[in-house]
């Protein structure tokens, strides 16, 4: 019988070299040690654990991306379906307006970039030692009052819905926004040809709307230099969006950027000399991943920056010839305006007392995500 052991860092640092050359998982950037590295070092409110699972020939099978961090109860209930009832019910057995929660996965990207199991594997025994892991992380963790492993795609759910067994209950969260970009298109009018035309007209005004706004790649140095303004930027998005786990320092794109070069991006927008806007990204294999955006809300409707926003990262798709690009969760329905579809993912929830945990889980049973209209953007065959 094959015998694993589970291994705690307290920074990926302390993360043995050979751990990194057994896993083989550096092609997938969000499991390299830089990656994670720049997010670590740029967030110290933030506290960061990493179970690596080893065999019995002290070579790494697995690795588990932790977070531990505080956050409102009403940021987790702000874009869930739920009644008054549920909600006082929930207040209830919470007693406290701020928790300090577990995160297994990237508290602050959406995808499943929490765990890494080597190919083949049997990933049903090698997930049971992680489950461990994190129970033994659980109790040298205090105060903490629940543990969320997060964002999970349906060919996943064979796996992860035996946490169901460990007392988690599922939940549904806001679908990534991914499109699917035809190989065919060479240059973004290409991209528009493909619209149906209301759809064309939309992406058309965004961009006439926008056309007094400059734009432009920043660079390291251009971080440093506007780093309170994108800060400030950025934290007009989170008050603003429906949910938000934690707040991202932007020191951590000086590192991206420093780490990944070209293929992260930062666009900032201007109008005249004033930043109001930009939108960043990273490019990983055939995929462009949307990260965080941030806008001067009140220039918003007058000059159409989140249109634009849209617009552009689907001019950076084509250019870097990418297959697909991930928008993310948020703004759904104007998401699928330029045609991006849903991909719908699942979170794992409990909490860490047994008995409030059995109360609760009737009522994670019952959350709902709030629906959006969803567009069919493209010609059909015929319409083509």
């Amino acid at each position: 019988m094959q015998d694993y052991i589970i291994n705690t860092f307290y920074t990926v640092k302390n993360i043995d070299h050979n751990y990194w050359s057994d896993l083989q998982c550096t092609n997938n950037v969000y499991f390299s040690p830089e990656f994670l590295w720049a997010y670590e070092k740029s967030n110290p409110d933030v506290t960061f654990r990493y179970i690596v699972v080893t065999n019995n020939k002290n070579k790494a099978i697995s690795l588990a991306n932790i977070q531990i961090i505080k956050i409102g109860i009403d940021t987790i209930l702000k874009n869930i379906k739920i009644t008054k009832g549920l909600k006082k019910t929930i207040d209830f057995f919470l007693c406290k307006n701020e928790l300090r929660i577990m995160f297994c996965g990237n508290v602050f990207l959406s995808g499943e970039h929490g765990i890494f199991i080597k190919d083949g594997l049997n990933k049903q025994k090698i997930f049971e030692s992680l489950v461990k892991g994190v129970r033994a992380l659980i109790k040298q963790t205090s105060p903490l009052d629940a543990i969320f492993v997060k964002d999970f795609y349906q060919e996943s759910r064979s796996i992860m819905d035996d946490l169901i067994d460990y007392g988690y209950s599922a939940m549904p969260v806001e679908p990534n926004m991914i499109l699917t970009l035809d190989p065919a298109w060479k240059c973004y009018n290409d991209y528009k040809s493909a619209l149906k035309s209301k759809y064309r007209i939309k992406v058309n005004k965004a961009d006439k709307t926008s056309i007094n706004l400059t734009s432009k790649r920043f660079t390291e140095s251009d971080f440093s230099k506007y780093k309170i303004q994108l800060q400030q930027l950025y934290q007009n998005t989170i008050d603003n969006a429906d949910f938000n786990a934690q707040i991202l320092n932007l020191d951590t794109y000086i590192e991206l950027r420093r780490i990944f070069k070209e293929n992260f991006i930062v666009v900032a927008y201007f109008k005249e000399d004033q930043l109001v806007g930009f939108l960043s990204a990273l490019k990983t294999n055939n995929h462009l991943d949307a990260h965080f955006i941030g806008l001067d809300y009140k220039l918003n409707k007058p000059y159409a920056i989140y249109p634009r926003i849209l617009n552009d990262y689907i001019r950076i798709g084509i250019d870097y010839q990418v297959s697909q690009i991930n928008f993310g969760r948020t703004a759904s329905e104007i998401k699928s305006t330029i045609g991006a579809h849903p991909e719908q993912l699942m979170c794992y929830i409990r909490h860490k007392n047994r008995a409030i945990n059995g109360l609760l889980k009737p009522f994670f049973g019952m959350v709902k995500i709030k629906d959006f209209k969803k567009h069919k953007a493209f010609k059909t065959k015929k319409e083509a």
